[in-house]
Parts: structure tokens; C-alpha cells; sequence
């Protein structure tokens, strides 16, 4: 669909508004993701909340499959995405990083609505198909559990980011109340 001028217009505003935002912010890191839908979610949920995004390959699928522009719309334009050849590459960037590492994880400890969010954070999902190995375990900082009703196995990646990620916005006040026009 052709977009007309007025929205071009609001896109490069918000484009520049996201550029602008400082180093330092929060940041989503997706581990390995293994669906181009799933992906295109969080990178819409990463643009809304203006939060950074680490992408830690391999991924299952080609990174710019257009099924992840779908799921993720115009808004994958206006965020910053680091890609990174592997875990330990992501490591090596983030050596002088100041935040710390947070794991959402269905193993975590630490029920994420009892965590105190800090602005330089980073929250850190695994693959769908099988989170993430014991090494990136036991590189986080923290891990944060979203709690659930018994014998269920865990709630969808995209899902899970964006409780997770509403909560610390919450917490951060990052989050405008206005209503969407």
C-alpha cells in the first residue's frame, strides 16, 4: 500500500526521534531466533518502547525474509539493530557495556515483577525452539521468570519480551499514558 506524504513526513520525525535516543538505553537481544514472525513482533515492540536491539545469530531463517517486514511493518525502520555473527561475538561488543544482562527464561529465579529495572538493562530472549544453552545461563546477570499456571510449558518469545519489556518500561517511566489517535 502506497503511504501517503503526512505519514512519510511522521516516519522520518520518528526515525530521527529513535536515532536521538541515547547509547546507553535498554536493549532487547534475541538469541539465535528461529521465526521470522516471532522476530518482526519484538523489533515493532523494540520500535514502540524505543528500545535497542541485538540480533545474535546464526537465526533460523534469512534475516531480511520479508515475512519479518510483515509482522513487523514500517516500524522496523526506526530501530537500531546490532547483528551479531555469534554468542560470542555479541560478548566481545558487549564488554564495556554498563548494564547488566537479563534472561527471561521459563528457568529463571526471580519472578520479573519483583526485579528492579535499571535504563541500561538488557532483556534476552532464547530461541523458540529451545531458549538458550547453559553458557548463556550462566552469563546473565539476572534471570527472570514470568510466572504461570502449573504444567504449562511457556508462552510465546514475542509474548514473553513484551510482558517483560512493559514491565521495566513501566518501571523506567518510558512508557507515555497518552491514547493512540
Amino acid at each position: 500500500l502506497p503511504i501517503s506524504g503526512d505519514e512519510v513526513e511522521r516516519l522520518l520525525a520518528a526515525r530521527d526521534t529513535v536515532r536521538e535516543v541515547e547509547e546507553r538505553a535498554m536493549r532487547l537481544a534475541l538469541y539465535q531466533p528461529d521465526i521470522p514472525q516471532n522476530t518482526g513482533a519484538m523489533l515493532r515492540l523494540a520500535a514502540c518502547f524505543g528500545l535497542g536491539v541485538d540480533v545474535i545469530l546464526p537465526a533460523g531463517f534469512l534475516f531480511d525474509d520479508k515475512r519479518i517486514r510483515r509482522a513487523g511493518m514500517d516500524y522496523i525502520d526506526l530501530v537500531p539493530i546490532a547483528k551479531h555473527s555469534s554468542w560470542q561475538a555479541y560478548r566481545e561488543a558487549r564488554r564495556h557495556a554498563e548494564g547488566r544482562l537479563l534472561l527471561v527464561t521459563t528457568q529463571g529465579d526471580v519472578p520479573y515483577s519483583d526485579f528492579a529495572f535499571g535504563p541500561e538493562d538488557t532483556l534476552l530472549v532464547g530461541r523458540e525452539s529451545g531458549g538458550v544453552p547453559l553458557e548463556v545461563h550462566d552469563a546473565a546477570d539476572a534471570r527472570l521468570v514470568i510466572p504461570m499456571q502449573p504444567g504449562l510449558r511457556s508462552l510465546n518469545v514475542a509474548m514473553a519480551a513484551a510482558i517483560v519489556a512493559g514491565e521495566a518500561m513501566r518501571q523506567l517511566r518510558r512508557v507515555s499514558l497518552r491514547t493512540a489517535s
